[in-house]
């Protein structure tokens, strides 16, 4: 794995920001589709992550994105 670069650590904590300020401004609509949304792409992320990422979520989220083995996937 490569060091990051300065410039590269200033994009990701701005596209994260960003990206927290559409959720904000999208939850004041609707906070359940919020909670969808969110959903949708922790279940997308754990996808592309070969399934690795729903070992460091609390059971709650794995629950509500459809990533523990007890619950239907969501689509």
């Amino acid at each position: 794995m490569r060091p990051e670069r300065p410039d590269e650590v200033a994009a990701t904590d701005e596209d994260a920001a960003e990206l927290i300020a559409q959720l904000k401004e999208l939850a004041g609509a609707d906070p359940a589709d919020v909670r969808r949304v969110v959903a949708e792409v922790l279940a997308a992320l754990d996808r592309a992550a070969g399934g690795a990422l729903r070992e460091h979520l609390p059971e709650t989220i794995r629950h509500d994105a459809g990533l523990d083995p007890a619950s239907p996937a969501r689509r």
